[in-house]
């Protein structure tokens, strides 16, 4: 095999992202809360950053030996291959994605070496983590007096039951030996776990343990009828009648019962009040805090008014003792290109702020020109709005307007609302006038408040509502929108 080295020429175009512009699209991201901890992170490793005890008046000498970068369809120096930056954009999202998304779980920011004053008084005021629902079950089960093969069953079963309290793991599965933290299921027979189930149930809160619907519901109903109260029907309902209860089918139930349709109902609104998930009352989850990052108001004149929230992250800024000793010739070579890495890592975070800052204020102030009228009348008032029409508008790529609103709520004189609500598509009225389909939302829920309950409108009636207000949609999409709002369909709405 012969080797040999040649030249030829290669004539290609390739996109590429520079430090600076990856850095400010990551900062342009970031909800409040985790800019916050992004800047606290790069006070502990970067020396040449530091919080003032006070804002200062002027921090323009800060950036005076680099001018701002602006995110754009500008091209900028390519200084990191395409392919690279948009890896680490993507790494970026995968190791923020619960930052950008809080409906799921609580947002727990990471705790930096030096905090801010006002960052640790709210962790000083934060109240301490509940007691978690295995930790409640264990520390009442340790008083639970029974054999040593009982006591062992019973806290494997605990450890496998779930946050709704729930047992569904089946007991021949937990018989099969399987070792479970420091316990194991070793030598225990399917009976030992079936008497430790019966003893967990036992437990407080009522219904833990339970494997389906119904068994909890019949386990709170024993601790009531223990009380003294009488839930035969109750327990009636719950053993026979489930399904009907959920398809509404009232006069059948009190037909085949023998009852009349009002203990029916009596019946069915005691059952209401029993808890569907008895883990949660137990080291329930903490709603997730949100911090919006504008306020928007209408001043006398009726003009929009953006107020911006930095909730000091604005105020980070450059040390000037280090950056004295930068300019300094008595400072080591060595010393000397530490510190102007890290200046200039300054620089560019500081840059990043102040650009995020100034994206999301021009992107708001474009948004509620055209949602004023949200402000005004509420949710029914949305117009439809592409991010397009806003990217036109500020002037930047419609990604940087995506960036730039994701995981960001503004605080309104109607409540607190994701920015990102503000964006959607819509329809065009009968007489000419544009809404939003969240809008079109707002007004069939509306249309189910105000109806029969005697007589609930089916879905066909609904749209057929919704067309004499000039609204023309279908069938199907009453139906979608219907279970959007988690509203039952007609049959199940209906009242006896």
């Amino acid at each position: 095999m012969r080797m040999d080295i040649s030249q030829s020429l290669r004539l290609e175009q390739r996109m590429k992202l520079s430090p600076r512009l990856i850095q400010s699209m990551e900062i342009l991201q970031l909800p409040m809360m985790a800019l916050q901890e992004r800047i606290d992170q790069e006070l502990a490793s970067n020396p040449c950053l530091e919080l003032p005890e006070t804002t200062p008046e002027d921090e323009s000498e800060e950036l005076q030996d680099e001018p701002v970068e602006t995110v754009g369809n500008e091209g900028v120096e390519a200084t990191v291959r395409s392919d690279e930056g948009f890896e680490r954009l993507v790494d970026f999202d995968e190791r923020f994605a619960e930052d950008l998304d809080w409906s799921d779980r609580p947002y727990r920011p990471a705790v930096a070496e030096e905090l801010s004053d006002a960052k640790a008084k709210a962790l000083a005021n934060t109240a301490a983590p509940g007691e978690s629902l295995n930790d409640y079950l264990l520390q009442q089960w340790s008083f639970i007096d029974a054999p040593e093969e009982i006591k062992t069953a019973g806290e494997i079963i605990i450890n496998n039951i779930d946050d709704d309290g729930y047992l569904r793991v089946p007991l021949e599965q937990l018989a099969d030996g399987e070792r479970i933290g420091n316990v194991s299921a070793e030598g225990l027979g399917i009976e030992s776990f079936k008497e430790a189930l019966k003893l967990v149930q036992k437990l407080d809160p009522p219904g833990v343990g339970a494997r389906d619907l119904r068994e909890c519901l019949l386990i709170q109903l024993d601790a009531e009828a223990a009380a003294g109260r009488d839930v035969s029907l109750q327990r009636l309902l719950v053993d026979e009648y489930l399904r009907e209860i959920e398809l509404n089918h009232i006069p059948q139930i009190a037909k085949r019962t023998g009852r009349n349709v009002q203990e029916v109902k009596r019946a069915i609104e005691r059952l209401g009040r029993l808890t569907p998930r008895p883990g949660r009352l137990i080291g329930s989850q903490p709603v997730p805090p949100i911090v919006p990052d504008a306020v928007v108001e209408l001043d006398q004149d009726g003009n929009v008014v953006v107020k911006m929230r930095d909730d000091g992250t604005s105020t980070v800024r450059i040390s000037e003792t280090y950056r004295r000793m930068a300019r300094s010739g008595k400072t080591d070579p060595k010393t000397k290109e530490f510190l102007r890495n890290n200046l200039r890592a300054a620089r560019w975070l500081i840059s990043a702020i102040r650009q995020r800052r100034e994206t999301i204020r021009r992107v708001i102030e474009a948004v509620f020109q055209e949602q004023k009228e949200f402000i005004e009348r509420g949710t029914e008032a949305l117009k439809p709005l592409p991010m397009t029409k806003v990217a036109s508008a500020v002037g930047v790529h419609v990604a940087s307007v995506s960036r730039a609103v994701a995981g960001k709520y503004v605080q309104t004189p109607r409540g607190i609302f994701p920015l990102r609500m503000f964006f959607s598509g819509g329809k065009t009225t009968a007489d000419g006038k544009d809404i939003a389909w969240n809008a079109i939302r707002v007004r069939l829920q509306e249309i189910i408040e105000h109806e029969d309950k005697k007589k609930p409108l089916s879905d066909d009636e609904i749209a057929q509502a919704l067309q004499r207000e000039g609204i023309s949609i279908a069938r199907r999409t009453v139906a979608k929108y219907r279970r959007l709002l988690n509203i039952p369909p007609a049959r199940q709405r209906k009242q006896y």
